[in-house]
């Protein structure tokens, strides 16, 4: 592991910060001015810089917010803590401004300081990691069985023109999809065309769909090539085709058979040589059914169909498309990335999604603007993710125990899980229903199973971890925090639930 920097011009401060994290075995490495800590950095590699920098703000020459400014700039990755005896509102918005990890007030509690550093620490080789699959990530994300099947699809589908229908809820990536099969096909030096179907009137779609005359109606003033000629050799994207109307319907179903349409106005057939993904998050077999969709456009469409799934089916993708859109709304908005961390992560996962991925990266974006600090905690995260409408209670955050049971309607609900394991906010009454007929020790087996299939190493210590930290919880919750009271109802000492919330980083 590479070494703790401490910048401090306070010999004291130094000492007792190099002997606590001596007997805690993390190696450590002192400067007395931001200088020598910049000095240091241009002339050693990366490789041989500090997992985490601890700073004074106050010091002779340039303070410690320059000294951070200046090292986020070389290293945007690095956990950096801000020490200062100014225990003011300014310095620590301006230390979290520039993108430190925490704020630590003078005097402080050394084994409290330790313990933030050792935060710290685990934070950035999280993030290396985290660095290192990012770097080498698709241009999809997804390692839940349901995605490798997607991204089979495609590559099976490869060297194919062949009509494809995309199925799957709103939200889920369809156009993503189709992007992709456009770019691995053999057409994929040509244009990539698409149109959401349901987005634009019905007077207006012909027109957009098809073109038109100049003179055709109203306001055509000159000719105009629809999508279909615009995707001439490479391909379109109809986008909710589910709400075409019945009428184009029709036309778009000669377009597939012979490849010819009329502009609107029109008299000579124009032709286009143009591969069709269509998609929706209807049940397009109803529709059939119904009357509101045709029949044989249905099965010239559903030659080939992907379903994407919910991200609810495949939660375990959730840490990695937290941190790919937290990267990606930094980037856009010019600051620095944030971090997450596990806790909040445990809890993203929990949640039901009803927007799937299109309502994460939202989040993410919301969270990059509004979350206080650089490392995101469960407090930081938005109303809707703790609220009991949207949220899959219980322990199960991998995927294996996400697919959603079915009620008499045909309608995804998502499964109660047992109230030992339900997040506080859903108060009392939710534990005790869900409780009803529900084995927990059954949840539990199928998270552990669920890791142990995922090839981890730690699952005792993180089932451990989440088991103590949920019993806490509730206990603090049920004596309304506190501890002494907590301590007696789960039968430990005060010491013991003291140390345990230290640990677990309860506070």
């Amino acid at each position: 592991m590479k070494p703790i920097w401490i910048v401090d011009d306070d010999q004291s401060i130094r000492f007792v910060l190099e002997k606590a994290l001596l007997r805690e075995e993390l190696p450590t490495r002192s400067f007395t001015n931001a200088r020598e800590v910049l000095q240091a950095l241009e002339s050693g590699s990366e490789e041989n810089g500090p997992q985490v920098l601890v700073s004074d703000i106050r010091m002779p020459g340039a303070s410690g917010l320059d000294l951070l400014s200046k090292v986020k700039e070389k290293l945007p990755g690095l956990p950096v803590i801000v020490m200062t005896a100014f225990s003011d509102l300014d310095s620590a918005v301006s230390a979290f401004q520039g993108g430190a990890f925490e704020y630590l007030p003078k005097p402080f509690d050394v084994p409290k300081a330790i313990e933030l550093i050792r935060r710290a620490v685990e934070e950035s080789q999280r993030e290396e990691v985290a660095e290192e699959r990012m770097a080498a990530a698709p241009e999809m994300l997804g390692q839940a069985p349901a995605m490798q099947d997607v991204f089979r699809a495609i590559g099976r589908l490869s060297q194919s023109n062949v009509t494809v229908m995309i199925t799957g809820e709103s939200g889920t990536g369809k156009e993503l999809v189709a992007r992709a099969l456009h770019k691995h096909s053999p057409r994929a030096n040509g244009p990539f065309v698409a149109i959401n179907t349901a987005a634009i009137p019905k007077d207006l779609l012909e027109s957009e769909l098809f073109g038109h005359e100049r003179g055709a109606f109203t306001g055509a003033q000159t000719m105009r090539r629809g999508r279909f000629e615009q995707a001439d050799d490479g391909t379109l994207f109809l986008d909710e085709i589910g709400d075409m109307p019945f009428d184009l319907q029709t036309r778009l179903l000669r377009v597939l058979s012979d490849g010819h349409f009329y502009r609107v106005g029109g008299h000579s057939a124009v032709k286009a040589n143009v591969r069709v993904i269509a998609a929706t998050h209807q049940d397009l077999e109803q529709r059939v059914k119904e009357g509101a969709f045709r029949e044989d456009l249905f099965h010239r469409l559903n030659v080939i169909r992907l379903r994407l799934p919910a991200l609810r089916e495949r939660r375990e993708d959730i840490p990695a498309l937290a941190r790919h859109f937290l990267q990606q709304s930094a980037s856009q908005l010019g600051v620095e990335p944030k971090r997450i961390s596990d806790a909040a992560l445990v809890r993203l996962a929990s949640f039901a999604f009803p927007g799937n991925v299109r309502q994460l990266e939202n989040i993410c974006h919301w969270l990059t603007v509004m979350a206080p600090a650089q490392v995101i905690e469960p407090k930081d995260l938005p109303p809707e993710v703790g609220s009991v409408p949207g949220e899959v209670s219980g322990i199960e955050v991998a995927g294996s125990a996400a697919e959603s049971s079915r009620s008499p309607a045909g309608e995804a609900r998502a499964p109660e899980a047992p109230a030992a394991l339900l997040p506080l906010s859903t108060g009392t009454a939710t534990a005790a229903r869900a409780t009803n007929g529900h084995d927990w020790e059954s949840a539990l087996a199928a998270e552990a199973l669920e890791l142990l299939a995922s090839g981890r190493h730690d699952v005792w210590d993180e089932l451990t971890r989440r088991f103590e930290s949920k019993l806490i919880l509730t206990a603090l919750a049920n004596t309304r925090g506190r501890r002494i009271e907590a301590a007696q109802k789960l039968g430990i000492g005060r010491n013991t639930i003291t140390r345990k919330i230290q640990e677990l980083g309860l506070e």
